[in-house]
C-alpha cells in the first residue's frame, strides 16, 4: 500500500490524537510506511503573537522529534519517518533553516497557506474570497508555490493547489499555472504530493486536480501521497482514490524517503 507521509497530531494544537494512536491505524488498516510531519513552529512570528491552534511552539519542537524517533523501534511492521510541514514564507528562508539544521528528517514538506498574510484556507477568513479577483488569487498562489518549490529546502510541496479547498475556481482550469507550477517542482526535484484531505472539503476533489497532476507527470515530477490526516482514523484516508488518480495521471510509482533519500516503489 502507498505510504502515508502527511500525518499531524495534537501538538499542532487543530488536531487530536497522540502519535502512537496514529502508528496502531496505520497497522490496523494494512499501511506499511508512514510519516509524521506535524506544522513546524510558526518562526517568521513573534513568539508573543504566534497563534498555538497554527502550529507546535517552539519548545515542543524537541520532543516532538525524540517521540518520532523512539516510536520508530516500537513498531516491527511499520516502518516510521520523521518529517515537518514549513510554511514557504517568502523573504524568511533563512530563518527556517534553523529548524531544518540538525535534526535527522527524513523528509521535509513546504506548503503554502498565506497570501500576504490572508490564511486563505482558514474557514474564518473565508470572506476575504468575495473582496479579490479570483483570477488575481490564483496568480499570487501559484507564484508563491514556485517560489517554494525553487527555495530547494523541500522534498516534497504540500497539497498543491490547496488554493481550491473551499471551491472557488477560475472560469477556466488554470493549465498555465499548473505548467509553471510543475515546470518549478521538476527543476527543483522536488515531490508533488497526492494529499486525499481535498475530498473531505467543500473543493471534494483530491489535491492536485486530475489535469494539474497529469502535468506534473509529463514535467518529470515524482510523486508522494499523504492523507493530512488530524485525526487517527483518517491516517491512509481515501488512499485507493489516490492511487487510482495517480494511475490516471499515468504515474506507476512513488516516492518513499529515509536521511532525505528519495527513492521510488511501485503503486
Amino acid at each position: 500500500m502507498i505510504p502515508d507521509y502527511h500525518i499531524h497530531t495534537g501538538r499542532c494544537g487543530h488536531a487530536s490524537g497522540g502519535m502512537r494512536q496514529y502508528a496502531d491505524e496505520a497497522v490496523n488498516k494494512g499501511l506499511g510506511e508512514i510519516g509524521f510531519s506535524d506544522h513546524i513552529p510558526m518562526y517568521w512570528l513573534p513568539s508573543d503573537s504566534r497563534d498555538p491552534g497554527l502550529a507546535m511552539a517552539e519548545e515542543q519542537f524537541p520532543g516532538y522529534v525524540a517521540e518520532v524517533l523512539g516510536l520508530k523501534s516500537e513498531f516491527s511492521s511499520l516502518s516510521i519517518r520523521l518529517g515537518v510541514e514549513v510554511d514557504y514564507i517568502p523573504g524568511r528562508e533563512t530563518a527556517i533553516k534553523p529548524f531544518l539544521l540538525g535534526c535527522p528528517f527524513d523528509y521535509v514538506i513546504g506548503s503554502v497557506h498565506y497570501i500576504d498574510g490572508w490564511g486563505f484556507d482558514n474557514p474564518a477568513l473565508l470572506e476575504e474570497f468575495g473582496r479579490q479577483n479570483i483570477d488575481e488569487i490564483y496568480e499570487k498562489y501559484f507564484d508563491l508555490l514556485c517560489a517554494a518549490a525553487s527555495s530547494r529546502l523541500f522534498d516534497i510541496i504540500a497539497h498543491p493547489d490547496l488554493i481550491k479547498k473551499f471551491g472557488h475556481r477560475p472560469a477556466a482550469p488554470p493549465l498555465e499555472l499548473y505548467r509553471r507550477a510543475a515546470v518549478a517542482m521538476a527543476g527543483a526535484g522536488v515531490c508533488v504530493e497526492v494529499n486525499t484531505a481535498g475530498l473531505r472539503v467543500p473543493a471534494e476533489e483530491i489535491y492536485p486536480s486530475l489535469d494539474f497532476l497529469r502535468i506534473c507527470r509529463l514535467e518529470g515530477v515524482p510523486a508522494s501521497t499523504g492523507s493530512d490526516a488530524h485525526a487517527p482514523g483518517l491516517v491512509g484516508a481515501g488512499f485507493s482514490q489516490a492511487a487510482d488518480l495517480l494511475r490516471e495521471a499515468g504515474y506507476r510509482e512513488v516516492a518513499v524517503f529515509k536521511g532525505r533519500t528519495r527513492n521510488m516503489i511501485k503503486i
